[in-house]
């Protein structure tokens, strides 16, 4: 299955618990190693992301540099 360059698509399971096991190949893409904070994104209508970890502290950064100016 050939797929449009940088783009990708993979199933998972979810056990039990609610958890499922991120694809190796997507780890290894996207550089997520054991012990990684990940941000869970979730709308209605949308679905649920898990953006790559730099957005994590873009938005992070965002939060923090506007409660500054807040102040």
């Amino acid at each position: 299955m050939t797929h449009p360059e940088g783009k990708y698509a993979w199933t998972v399971k979810i056990g039990e618990k609610g958890q499922f096991v991120i694809p190796k190949e997507a780890r290894d893409i996207f550089g997520i190693k054991p012990g990684d904070t990940l941000i869970v994104l979730g709308d209605v209508e949308r679905g649920i992301a898990i953006p790559p970890k730099e957005t994590f502290t873009q938005l992070a950064e965002l939060v923090f540099s506007d409660a500054k100016e807040d102040k």
